[in-house]
């Protein structure tokens, strides 16, 4: 049976509303669509834990730059629609632009302490909109539980952290990242690689797991790390680095020293698309479940 479609917000915050007063239980998982596996696996990791799956599809123009994709973001409603009947889906969300920001809208969340770090220094503005969008997301929703992946983790720290500042009544669910066969990290973007772009990609994951198994040898000083990832970064020329770093999972502070739990960010463009990745260290048998596939 195909989800129910909702595409006013005030519709979907009276369902929402309605579905709490019944005592059931709500969970959400916002994507922009043209979903991928990474998607279903959240939407099936929530779907015994909720009696009411609520996933929303969106692309969110607040959260895109100028000169970056918006206009060519990839679109698939229908077999978006077809995948969420297959999980199953109760329901979807899709609003317009001008529902979501009606004229004289005026309000967005900043996340002042983070803006500068990693996808933001390249990208201003862009976790406003991400803030902005997915608070709106919880007040039309109300879920008690969302759905976000690990691959996005600098979104997913932010995301923890307005939840704990604004006091939100919502558990977030982290996903872990999704991988093709080859190692390269899920993304609706991926559809933009043409060619030998494909080959240029999986710079990110390999490097990434080239640190891993550095990590585990032994080494910590996380310059030399560094270092000897760019040095690797070479045989892919295809491959513009943006950003290899070394944070703390648990403040973002930059790291010179492998310290866990830490996350190692990867960012960069093959063609004019651009693509990010990471490792999540906890420096426990578990770091290595995401390569055992690949």
């Amino acid at each position: 049976m195909s989800p129910e479609r909702i595409t006013q917000p005030d519709v979907m915050q009276q369902r929402a509303a309605a579905m709490r007063q019944q005592g059931l239980r709500i969970g959400l998982v916002p994507t922009m669509g043209y979903l991928h596996e990474g998607h279903l696996s959240l939407m099936r990791q929530l779907r015994p834990l909720v009696d009411r799956l609520l996933v929303s599809i969106f692309i969110n123009p607040t959260q895109f730059g100028t000169g970056e994709d918006l206009e060519r973001y990839p679109v698939d409603l229908e077999r978006d629609k077809q995948l969420c009947a297959e999980v199953p889906v109760d329901l979807l969300f899709i609003p317009t632009v001008s529902a979501m920001y009606p004229d004289g809208y005026a309000s967005y969340v900043e996340f002042n302490r983070y803006s500068d770090l990693l996808c933001g220094d390249s990208r201003p503005g862009h976790f406003r909109g991400v803030g902005t969008v997915v608070l709106k997301l919880f007040q039309l929703c109300q879920p008690h539980l969302a759905a976000f992946g690990c691959k996005d983790a600098q979104q997913l720290f932010l995301i923890k952290r307005m939840v704990a500042d604004f006091n939100l009544p919502v558990e977030v669910v982290e996903g872990p990242t999704v991988r093709e066969p080859d190692g390269l990290a899920l993304s609706s973007r991926n559809s933009f690689l043409q060619g030998e772009q494909r080959e240029q990609a999986l710079a990110l994951s390999r490097v990434l797991r080239a640190l891993h198994t550095n990590i585990e040898r032994g080494e910590s000083d996380a310059n030399n790390l560094q270092r000897r990832a760019t040095e690797m970064l070479r045989e892919y020329p295809g491959f513009e680095l943006e950003y290899l770093a070394f944070h703390s999972w648990q403040t973002l502070a930059a790291l010179t020293e492998v310290d866990y739990p830490m996350l190692i960010a990867i960012a960069g463009r093959v063609g004019g698309t651009r693509l990010i990745d990471n490792l999540i260290l906890t420096g426990t048998e578990a770091d290595r479940e995401e390569w055992l596939q690949v």
